[in-house]
């Protein structure tokens, strides 16, 4: 039996408060922790590398690639509002 086809999709924040982009004082010491939540969740997603700053993730199916997306600490605690992009690769680096 074949694997399922994994997907790839991409999910991109925009921030609640405009100035968390460009003030590094900005943040709240809420959204400092709920940021560090964010860079666990993503690592742990990615077997402990890197946290990318766009999110592109693999599921097999955009339901499961958008709740991975709504799960998100960024988007739960409310510091930032994502919007999901299905898209194709066309290379990819093995």
């Amino acid at each position: 039996m074949s694997e399922p086809e994994v997907l790839q999709f991409l999910y991109q924040f925009d921030p609640v408060r405009p100035e968390l982009v460009t003030d590094a004082d900005a943040w709240t010491e809420e959204e400092v922790r709920i940021g560090q939540a964010h860079f666990a969740y993503l690592k742990q997603a990615t077997q402990g590398g890197v946290g990318p700053a766009i999110v592109i993730i693999e599921a097999e199916s955009e339901d499961e690639a958008r709740n991975f997306m709504e799960n998100d600490p960024f988007v739960t605690g409310g510091v930032m509002r994502a919007s999901l992009h299905p898209f194709r690769a066309s290379l990819i680096r093995k």
